[in-house]
């Protein structure tokens, strides 16, 4: 199996290191193709990827294609491929809002996977959803998984709708998080503790309280009532997030990364 990524960006290359390590390759060597002089210099001098210039040179030799521009150089790309690819290769898309229908009306073809990545895949610790169109077959999905699941976790969703709404979760989700993390190490800032301390205080918070929730069975709302005892310090805090309605407010900004998924999808 001969694999080709198309984009050399950080989720491109993220994808194609840990994709490199996958047994389904049989240690055969990624081909990258980026426009960037300076990406080409960079892929070229790691060991398992071969770096590329040309489609000529590597479309009509790649088994499944993974598509990792930015979606605004979709039709481009797709207008200089149509003539390369072949019925029986198979695509693998991580461009956010580009559609299943859109790429095999572009391309002429039919076998495409949707998927929405998220930034933990750089160290091994993504969640990417997916979705196929029906002419992909269970062994091909069984390989596609097998390479989604070397930056991490892939979940199979049943609709391109849920990858839009996985990318308000998901795909957005990291950000919320360094969202919350940066107000609590302003706040440790103004409390008076030292930059480094601050945050290793709120890292390490985040690490534990993730670990106590992914080796129970409980509920967020469970851990917190186990922590936040009447009239206590962990109850003033909770009772001030509600009373500023953070809960709904968190909710509406999932929300709008959904909405605004769906939008760029209307435009393909």
């Amino acid at each position: 199996m001969k694999v080709l990524v198309i984009g050399a960006g950080n989720m491109g290359l993220t994808y194609a290191t840990g994709m490199s390590k996958s047994k389904l390759l049989k240690k055969r060597n990624i081909m990258v193709l980026d426009k960037s002089k300076e990406k080409l210099d960079e892929v070229g001098k790691i060991a398992y990827f071969d770096a590329m210039e040309r489609l000529e040179d590597c479309v009509p030799q790649a088994d499944i294609i993974f598509l990792a521009v930015k979606p605004y150089h979709a039709e481009d790309l797709f207008k200089r491929m149509k003539n390369l690819v072949k019925p029986e290769q198979l695509f693998i898309s991580i461009m956010a809002g580009v559609t299943i229908k859109y790429i095999q009306e572009a391309l002429g073809i039919t076998k495409v996977v949707r998927a929405m990545p998220n930034l933990p895949a750089q160290v091994g610790q993504g969640l990417t959803s997916y979705v196929s169109a029906d002419e992909v077959s269970r062994l091909e999905l069984f390989m596609v998984e097998g390479l989604l699941d070397t930056t991490g976790k892939s979940l199979r969703v049943k609709s391109e709708n849920f990858i839009d709404a996985s990318t308000g979760i998901s795909g957005s989700g990291p950000a919320y998080v360094f969202y919350f993390m940066q107000s609590m190490m302003d706040a440790a800032l103004q409390m008076g503790f030292s930059e480094n301390v601050s945050k290793v205080l709120v890292s390490q918070t985040f690490t534990g309280a993730v670990e106590l929730f992914n080796q129970n069975n409980l509920t967020p709302d469970s851990w917190m009532e186990r922590v936040a005892s009447k009239g206590g310090t962990t109850r003033a805090a909770l009772d001030s997030m509600q009373d500023n309605n953070v809960s709904e407010m968190i909710k509406e900004a999932a929300y709008a990364a959904f909405n605004r998924a769906v939008e760029l999808g209307e435009e393909y």
